[in-house]
């Protein structure tokens, strides 16, 4: 499924993070990493001539040094590609030609302006390309427990494949989660006064969808570990209620779809 993967790197923290998983995943399934740096437009135009220009140069050498040091320290090989435009549109772009593509939750941009995840939101909604978000907390590649949470979508389940192929990786187990926002089901001003059968009715139709699912990773991977829960909130919401599930098990990485029953274009 993997054969090939981008990873975005600009010489943050963040950016290496994310290169060092890719490269972990890239050599567990034996595929080639291309790691694509790029300069803002104009930049080095810009700057021609002064000691910025020396800068940025400086930085393109550190940050492509960066990615071989990691690379050695894996022991996985990884294709260097330079770029000149706006970060997420050539990471969108450069994606169509990847099976996965992998970013950290944030970076840098030009020379020390944080994009405060600006990027990975730009290229998560714009990627036609699956898309792996390393977050801070990460060091390493990692899943021994992975969690696909559901709400009976048709795009929910097309994350399906994804959570079989890694828990194939290190034979993990995938929690198939359904969360019953109350409060979105009664409305903002009746989160206390849901009829009993009501919220049964809810909750049986969370143990379909993630029945549904369970059915379909065992399908994809015979071996696959699945469990399976539906969990109530009435507070946080459909995100925090999986947050939350995150925390308390132990979860190595969420499998998700881009978009549930809401508005496709949230």
């Amino acid at each position: 499924m993997y054969d090939h993967i981008l990873v975005g790197v600009d010489g943050s923290e963040e950016s290496e993070r994310a290169a060092r998983y890719a490269l972990e995943l890239a050599s567990r399934v034996d595929a080639s990493v291309t790691a694509l740096h790029v300069v803002e437009s104009g930049a080095l135009d810009l700057a021609e001539g002064s000691g910025e220009e020396t800068e940025l140069r400086q930085e393109r050498a550190a940050v492509l040094a960066g990615i071989e040091r990691i690379a050695d320290e894996v022991g996985h090989a990884v294709e260097e590609e330079l770029a000149e435009g706006d970060p997420a549109t050539q990471l969108t772009d450069h994606a169509s030609e990847a099976d996965l593509v992998v970013v950290g939750r944030q970076g840098l941009t030009g020379l020390k302006r944080r994009l405060l995840g600006g990027v990975t939101e730009q290229v998560l909604h714009h990627s036609e390309t699956p898309v792996l978000v390393v977050p801070d907390a990460v060091e390493s590649f990692a899943a021994d427990r992975l969690l696909l949470p559901t709400d009976g979508s048709e795009n929910a389940e097309l994350a399906l494949p994804h959570a079989a192929e890694l828990a194939r990786i290190d034979d993990g187990t995938v929690d198939v989660l359904n969360v019953v926002d109350l409060t979105e089901a009664g409305g903002a001003f009746d989160a206390g006064g849901l009829r009993p059968e009501f919220v049964e009715r809810l909750e049986e139709r969370g143990e379909e969808a993630v029945e549904q699912v369970a059915d379909g990773i065992r399908a994809e991977y015979a071996g696959a570990d699945v469990r399976t829960a539906v969990e109530r909130t009435t507070t946080t919401g459909a995100a925090g209620g999986i947050a939350a599930y995150v925390d308390e098990h132990g979860v190595d990485a969420v499998v998700m779809g881009s978009h549930g029953r809401g508005d496709l274009k949230r």
